[in-house]
């Protein structure tokens, strides 16, 4: 019999599908996997604004990762927004129980919009309970600042910003260079034991269809640690798919603000 590559994000939901969940899932299935959700709140939101955050009860969120895990099991899990403290240690409860191999960790606290999406005592509940169970956190240059307490300037030793971030645990830190000015866009890998730090450079794409690029990231790198290769593999690869699903939707108009990439850009246009 043949099996599936089970992933699961764990998530907030987009009702304009081009993050959270619905982008999570999409990448997913273009990257040949399974893919299973635990919603962990509702959002209100379109290509121009966070409208509303409705809070999915802490113990129903455990409900769901419990009903996927003791029945389908998983691959990689991709974890994303996590509004409040409680949904936080309810989900790092559950992963300490059933320990995935494999745990991407995309601290999502801004949206596109500049939306505030988790509350400020979440933060250190992250810190806390999640970072040190992550195989990889991707955080973006804001994201690097909040969890450290401190600027992140634009001038930074950027594999410096990692090895402070391992210091909160995970074996490994993809810090994004979106943010950044200039053609390329670079991300910083450091593995934890590592002192030279890995820079994947890619050509930045000129689009406002940017809406959900963090979380197709770091559910692409769950996908590819799924198929059993390297974090460093696995980074590089869902960097490419990324960059060929910015190049493919550049050329769509969806809405009146930051547009989603195109997911299925290999199968459709």
């Amino acid at each position: 019999m043949k099996t599936y590559r089970r992933l699961l994000t764990i998530a907030g939901s987009d009702s304009g599908g081009g993050a959270g969940i619905q982008a999570d899932l999409k990448t997913f299935a273009a990257l040949g996997g399974y893919g299973m959700s635990v919603i962990a709140a509702l959002t209100a939101q379109n290509t121009l604004a966070v409208r509303g955050i409705h809070a999915i009860p802490a113990d129903f969120v455990a409900l769901q990762i419990q009903a996927v895990l003791e029945d389908i099991g998983v691959d990689a899990v991709k974890i994303g927004m996590l509004h409040s403290p409680e949904v936080i240690r309810a989900v790092a409860a559950e992963l300490r129980r059933f320990q995935p191999a494999n745990i991407v960790l995309d601290p999502v606290m801004v949206a596109k919009s500049g939306d505030k999406l988790l509350q400020d005592e979440a933060i250190q509940a992250l810190k806390d309970e999640l970072l040190p169970l992550a195989t990889v956190i991707t955080p973006n240059l804001p994201e690097a600042a909040v969890l450290l307490g401190r600027p992140v300037e634009p001038g930074a030793d950027l594999s410096q910003v990692c090895a402070a971030l391992l210091a909160f645990g995970p074996q490994a830190v993809l810090v994004k260079g979106g943010h950044l000015d200039g053609a390329d866009s670079p991300d910083t890998l450091l593995l934890h034991g590592e002192r030279q730090a890995r820079v994947f450079t890619g050509q930045r794409i000129q689009t406002r269809n940017t809406h959900g690029t963090g979380c197709t990231l770091s559910s692409a790198i769950a996908a590819y640690l799924a198929q059993g290769i390297s974090i460093p593999e696995a980074v590089e690869q869902a960097k490419a798919y990324l960059s060929a699903a910015l190049e493919a939707g550049k050329h769509y108009r969806l809405g009146n603000g930051h547009g989603p990439v195109q997911h299925f850009y290999s199968f459709w246009e």
